[in-house]
């Protein structure tokens, strides 16, 4: 008899198990061999569904297919594959693969052994495997996987190799059940551009642009771009690019990726950012480069994130038929797209997660170059993990890792980083830093504190003025003492429409020569591109003051030096933590012999200070869980963004209140699934701790659609202020 992996498809076939167990062997051993994992990866894949042979499991499929049964999730058909791994005597972690390959890594001894002490003795499993002995005896004796070297007496390495070839395994497994329900081949899927063609596509591009003004600026710029072509001959490695902001990184790092991956045989090029709005700016960059004019051929930039749209509305699990709509959903599955942007979040919570969904990309960070934009903004207490994660994949996977910041954090004082040599793509940047010195700092209103009144006399001075202050509740006392109607506010008390309005006003005024005069949090620090002729800024951690500085004067233009004024607020309030702590080092940091901010040097010893006083670069102990293969203890762990927060949404813009209304009914109905319609409602939706959120859910204010997620109501969202009746610092 025949036996079937997968039920009959739109051309009413079904999949022979035969030729999906070979199938997924093939793929999985291709997708790991660059790394050292084939053999490991071919063994789950020729062994992860045998159980499907069992009688009754392909009675379970012919009643499903013919509706007299109802589909689930079927007998067991994993157990008989774990069973053949330990009659073949070969290592535990081959079954554990088996047992993870639908519900995600577990724990090796609570989740795997447990479990395979349940099951091992259950009829279903032994039918498997005596069926399997009849119809496909070839596949049951196989050899002991081979495993890389490094990976003895190293607990670290073992665990990333293991979760590396779980990737590509899942990936296989998906792609060949995709095919089969697909009639073949999933032809809109891969990165079938490469580099050296994008190469060509960058070079006509620069051909196509004005030649650029002779300025400072442009100059720096033009060198840096020369230095990054230079240094892309060098072996695979961590680099770090030190540019000052406004000095043409985005660019030039793209440079650099793609000469350096072709100089090495590289597949792809992976940029991740902080934030979901440098996210669309930087995606929209390389899509003018790669794209333009070529449509749905030509498109080759993922832009992939949580929020999951894309910079022109779509959404990742868009159901469209559309062509490229269809490559958006597939490619941001397995990230097989030749140029990949994304969140660092992104990144790194599926880089340490243990679920099937987020782990299937990860194989192909092996033979990437991994551009880390403003990597200042990593979590300093998930260093430790990240930068292991990062040694990893340079030393062993055949990636290269680009850290990209103007003010390049000393992280090679972190034990995971302290013996790995990182290479300056710019030569003595140093001087670029003091060249582009566009901006004169002022730190003489900081020995004492100022009133908002006098602050917002301040800016009432200026004919434009950016202050950013270090809470919400600051933004708005300084907003009520400014007293203009015409100030703009910029803060996560706003909804993401609302911001990307703001921004695009502030962007006129300033273009138009208007007043404007803004009042921020962080979110306008770093990737924002503003130039004001004047920023004031709260004191906060020196990286936070230089990024502050790139939305000052970042053109040059002004024909003198920009202002930045140092202040201390009413008031010592702060984001606790490592900020609160960096804001303090700054202080110290301040009074040192000729501080000088512009100084790369000056930066290096402010983050030797704060690394070596301040900063647990492993404050949930993730490490220790990953040293004992604990992968959901590292998954539950390793959190990038407090998950401690509800979501409510809001009534803006006024004009999409009856597009809001209608996603809001369909939440209710639960006319479509509820992670679709979130998506399209994320522009309109502002993050809030839970405990204001249940404080208000219980008197009757928020309207609650889902668990944590709930309707802010009507005249409660100010034009300008965003979120209000509610404490601003109970926001996210």
């Amino acid at each position: 008899m025949t036996l079937y992996a997968h039920s009959k498809n739109a051309e009413g076939k079904r999949q022979p198990l035969a030729d999906h167990l070979r199938n997924v062997a093939a793929l999985a051993r291709e997708r790991a061999r660059p790394f050292g994992g084939g053999d490991l990866a071919f063994l789950a894949g020729v062994w992860h569904d045998a159980g499907k042979a069992d009688p009754e499991w392909q009675r379970y499929l012919r009643e499903s297919e013919a509706g007299t049964r109802g589909r689930g999730t079927g007998p067991d058909h994993k157990c008989a594959g774990a069973l053949l791994a330990e009659k073949n005597e070969h290592p535990w972690y081959v079954g554990h693969l088996i047992h993870a390959h639908h519900g995600g890594l577990g724990h090796p001894q609570a989740d795997y052994r447990t479990w395979l002490s349940e099951k091992r003795n259950l009829p279903g499993p032994n039918r498997a495997l005596e069926a399997l002995r009849l119809e496909l005896p070839d596949l049951l004796d196989q050899p002991a996987p081979g495993i890389p070297p490094h990976l003895q007496g190293d607990a670290l390495a073992a665990e990333f190799f293991l979760r590396m070839t779980y990737s590509a395994l899942v990936d296989a497994d998906s792609l060949d059940t995709e095919a089969h329900r697909l009639g073949g081949a999933p032809s809109s899927r891969g990165g079938v551009i490469t580099l050296a063609e994008l190469w060509r596509r960058y070079e006509a591009f620069l051909a196509s642009e004005s030649p650029a003004p002779d300025t400072d600026v442009n100059r720096i710029r033009r060198e840096v771009h020369e230095s990054c072509l230079r240094a892309a001959t060098e072996p695979p490695g961590i680099f770090r690019l030190a540019v000052p902001t406004g000095g043409g990184k985005t660019r030039s790092a793209m440079a650099f990726a793609l000469r350096h991956g072709i100089e090495h045989g590289m597949r792809r090029v992976i940029v991740a950012v902080p934030f979901t709005t440098i996210t669309q700016q930087t995606a929209g960059v390389y899509r003018r480069i790669f794209e333009q004019g070529l449509h749905d051929a030509g498109r080759v930039v993922l832009e992939h994130h949580s929020a999951g749209v894309e910079g022109d509305g779509r959404t990742n699990d868009d159901d469209s038929p559309a062509p490229d709509a269809v490559w958006q959903r597939l490619a941001a599955e397995n990230w097989d797209a030749t140029v990949v942007v994304t969140t660092t979040v992104q990144l790194f919570e599926s880089l340490f997660s243990n679920r099937r969904s987020k782990t299937q990309k990860l194989h192909n960070l092996a033979g990437s170059v991994i551009i880390l934009d403003e990597a200042q903004a990593l979590p300093a207490g998930l260093l430790a993990p990240i930068l292991d994660g990062l040694r990893q994949l340079t030393e062993h996977y055949g990636a290269s890792v680009v850290l990209s910041t103007a003010t390049q954090p000393a992280f090679d004082l972190v034990p995971e980083f302290r013996d790995i040599p990182a290479r300056d793509i710019v030569p003595g940047h140093a001087r670029h830093f003091a060249a582009l010195k566009r901006v004169e700092y002022d730190f003489s209103r900081t020995a004492e504190r100022n009133a908002w009144l006098d602050i917002a006399e301040w800016m009432r001075e200026e004919q434009s003025a950016l202050t950013i202050v270090n809470t919400k509740r600051h933004a708005t006392e300084l907003l009520d003492a400014l007293g203009d109607p015409d100030a703009l506010h910029l803060s996560t008390l706003l909804c993401r429409a609302h911001r990307d309005e703001v921004l695009a006003e502030i962007r006129e005024r300033l273009s138009a020569g208007r007043p404007c005069r803004v009042v921020s949090t962080q979110v306008v620090e770093t990737g924002v591109d503003l130039d004001f002729a004047t920023v004031f800024r709260a004191e906060a951690p020196l990286d936070s003051i230089i990024q502050a500085v790139g939305r000052c004067n970042r053109e040059g233009r002004l024909g003198r030096p920009g202002r930045v004024l140092v202040f201390r607020p009413p008031d010592d309030s702060s984001p606790p933590g490592v900020y609160r702590s960096g804001r303090d080092i700054a202080r110290v940091v301040r009074e040192l012999p000729g501080f000088d901010p512009h100084d790369p040097e000056a930066v290096r010893s402010y983050f030797e200070l704060l690394f070596g006083t301040a900063v647990d670069t492993d404050s949930n102990r993730v490490q220790d869980a990953r040293k004992k293969l604990d992968f959901p203890a590292v998954a539950e762990r390793f959190r990038m963004i407090d998950d401690d927060a509800c979501d409510v949404i809001v009534d803006y813009p006024a004009r999409e209140v009856p597009k809001i209304d209608g996603l809001v009914e369909q939440l209710r109905t639960r006319e479509r699934p509820a992670r679709e319609i979130l998506r399209e409602l994320q522009p309109h939706i502002v993050s809030i701790y839970r405990s204001e959120y249940e404080r208000r859910r219980r008197d009757g204010f928020i309207d609650e659609l889902l668990p944590g997620v709930g309707r802010w109501p009507l005249g409660y969202y100010d034009p300008v202020r965003g979120i209000t009746d509610a404490d601003p610092d109970t926001i996210v």
